[in-house]
């Protein structure tokens, strides 16, 4: 073999060192370089249930110093064949080759809150903005008639059901997997002494419910409570009407089904609406809750002060909290003082 051939193979074998050298750096750098354009340690990714790949790229694109780069590994993983939904978390400084195996199988639950809705309406369109359904799924999963009538649960009582409070749960989860997680967190919530508690006041669990929901719309003040409450019972003990101003302005938004109406003062004209949430017209407790009471004012019912007051009204000498009286005369005095604050201060509707 000639001098001249045994160049020409030396360079070609060097050229094909260089070449496989140059195509293992780039496959090194394609693989496991870090790929993130973030400043923070981590960045937040939700991949919607019906997400494609491209989708998921469009998602990923402001986080990826090379988006086509991460569109190579996760080619040759399969991952566009095989596409996750849920919440994930990268990492500052991760390669494609963490990502994609981070948004394969790192689900990552996430803490679901919400209190003070007013109806189930209220609360589908709450969590819609928490999870990935949407507020018309949430709504059509919670008024299912065959959950309802099985759980033990009407369209007016469905809303006492959902306990305020702060939930994990995968992003992702659907609406009726979330509603069922829901139940069971209600039925923990009904333990065996608060149970015997509704037992001994001689209310149902939906009529506790209910009656929550009007204490804690009467006071803010978590330690009035259960003297509300109290004046409440003695008001069903009784056979009273509960005369509660909050279930007719609840009465009122149902009847004209106009829930984003403010009203801030009841007219005696309102007090006629032919609604069962109107307790100056019917006794006892209403239908359902006209609002979703927190743990306060459900264990404020359960917990009720026993006293021998049967009124309350504003008090306007320490805004927040009321005045509370045995007899009806007291009451109107008292009253006085609030329907004159009330007046001077133009507070018509």
């Amino acid at each position: 073999m000639s001098s001249y051939i045994k160049k020409i193979l030396v360079t070609i074998l060097l050229l094909g060192v260089v070449a496989m050298a140059v195509f293992s750096w780039f496959i090194y750098q394609t693989i496991f370089s870090p790929n993130t354009a973030f400043n923070n340690e981590e960045a937040h990714v939700y991949i919607s249930t019906n997400a494609n790949f491209s989708e998921v790229l469009q998602d990923l694109a402001p986080l990826l110093e090379d988006i086509s780069a991460f569109e190579t590994v996760a080619r040759k993983k399969e991952y566009h064949n095989n596409i996750k939904p849920g919440h994930f978390i990268i990492k500052k400084g991760m390669n494609n080759n963490d990502i994609v195996n981070t948004i394969r199988s790192k689900n990552i639950p996430v803490l679901v809150k919400y209190n003070n809705q007013e109806r189930l309406e209220n609360l589908a369109g709450h969590l819609s903005k928490q999870l990935d359904a949407d507020s018309l799924s949430f709504l059509q999963a919670m008024r299912d008639s065959v959950f309802l009538k099985k759980s033990g649960f009407t369209p007016q009582t469905a809303l006492g059901m959902y306990i305020p409070n702060s939930y994990e749960v995968y992003w992702n989860t659907s609406p009726e997997a979330f509603r069922d997680k829901m139940l069971t967190e209600y039925n923990r919530f009904w333990n065996i002494d608060r149970n015997n508690k509704a037992n001994a006041v001689g209310l149902s669990r939906d009529q506790v419910m209910a009656l929550a929901s009007i204490v804690q719309k009467e006071t803010a003040k978590v330690e009035e409570r259960p003297r509300v409450a109290g004046v409440y019972i003695n008001r069903i003990n009784k056979g009273m009407p509960l005369q509660a101003d909050p279930t007719v302005i609840y009465a009122k938004k149902l009847a004209e089904n106009d829930f984003n109406q403010v009203i801030k003062r009841v007219l005696y004209r309102d007090l006629e609406i032919d609604s069962k949430y109107n307790t100056y017209k019917f006794t006892g407790v209403p239908p359902g809750p006209i609002f979703m009471p927190d743990i306060s004012a459900i264990d404020g019912v359960l917990n009720y002060e026993k006293h021998d007051y049967f009124y309350f009204v504003a008090d306007v000498t320490n805004f927040g909290y009321h005045k509370f009286a045995k007899t009806l005369s007291q009451h109107n005095q008292n009253k006085k003082a609030y329907v004159r604050w009330v007046n001077e201060n133009g507070v018509n509707r």
